[in-house]
């Protein structure tokens, strides 16, 4: 028997669709990430897309924006440890801008 999560990954290759599976697992990856290690974040960020190794991330205020690039270095190492963030070594983080709402 195969798992039908291990054969997710072939069938979106064959699909052209791995960028949006990788982004999708980053997605759900990062925001775990930041809902157990910075709790106060949680729902005032998001990722804007992923751009390389890097995360692009939305913060809806300047203060979530500040408390997410001083805790960098641990979000990094946290997500680039979980499967769902392979491959990511950066985060750059930037306040959404007013009037703009996801």
């Amino acid at each position: 028997m195969i798992r039908i999560g291990d054969l997710v990954p072939d069938a979106a290759r064959a699909l052209g669709l791995d960028e949006e599976l990788r982004l999708a697992r980053a997605i759900a990856t990062f925001d775990a990430i930041v809902e157990e290690r910075v709790p106060a974040a949680a729902g005032a960020c998001r990722v804007a897309r992923l751009d390389g190794a890097t995360l692009e991330v939305e913060a809806d205020a300047p203060i979530v924006a500040q408390e997410l690039r001083l805790r960098r270095t641990e979000l990094v190492g946290a997500i680039a440890a979980s499967p769902g963030g392979a491959g990511v070594h950066d985060i750059h983080v930037r306040v959404r801008p007013e009037g703009r709402r996801v």
